[in-house]
């Protein structure tokens, strides 16, 4: 499990597709709390750790992952944002994030907004149901509040601090952003269904 706030942008220093998949090398400063094994966000793709190194590790994206997500535009020398899994005990300061990206977004629009920099997200129709008013949305494993929601986005509002310690401050129109959505919308979804329609007694 996760919560969405970033711990370093790390760099893809190779990246070796292939009809099995893609391995990626990522270098970051995290690399001392990492083992093989351990559980890594990877712009919010939780991934596996199968090799460490001394400045970097190694891990997958199986093609099931390519295909559901933005980790298939990341290419040689692409700055990620990394997060590795929360700890018992930890304070958990952005909210519950799984790492199981629910789709892909586009990014519509990009817009200052005094200090702090507004970001339109195109989103499928499947992923806007659980998009809710000042609710919690994750884009490349970042934790963030919804600013604003129409009928075919959702907009946020990035502060100064997450600007720098993401990349979502590289983002532009057109760029592909993973998304994941408030786990609490999908199991108040679930639970509810078999109720839907039904008359109070």
């Amino acid at each position: 499990m996760f919560t969405g706030l970033i711990e370093d942008i790390g760099t893809v220093e190779s990246l070796d597709r292939s009809t099995d998949g893609a391995r990626l090398r990522i270098s970051t400063q995290l690399v001392p709390e990492i083992t093989e094994g351990d559980s890594v966000a990877v712009n919010g793709c939780c991934l596996t750790a199968t090799a460490v190194t001394g400045s970097d590790f190694e891990t997958e994206a199986m093609n099931q992952t390519l295909d559901v997500t933005a980790l298939d535009a990341v290419d040689e020398g692409s700055r990620v944002n990394l997060e590795l899994a929360m700890k018992a005990g930890d304070r958990l300061g952005g909210h519950i994030v799984q790492g199981h990206v629910d789709g892909v977004g586009e990014v519509a629009a990009v817009e200052d907004d005094g200090f702090a920099r507004r970001i339109r997200i195109d989103l499928p129709t499947q992923l806007l149901r659980y998009v809710v008013d000042k609710g919690s949305i994750t884009l490349d494993g970042v934790s963030l509040t919804t600013a604003d929601l129409g009928d075919s986005w959702a907009e946020v509002s990035l502060i100064p601090e997450t600007l720098e310690r993401t990349n979502l401050g590289e983002a532009e129109p057109g760029s592909k952003l993973n998304v994941e959505c408030d786990i609490v919308a999908k199991y108040v979804e679930r639970l509810v269904a078999p109720f839907a329609g039904k008359e109070q007694a």
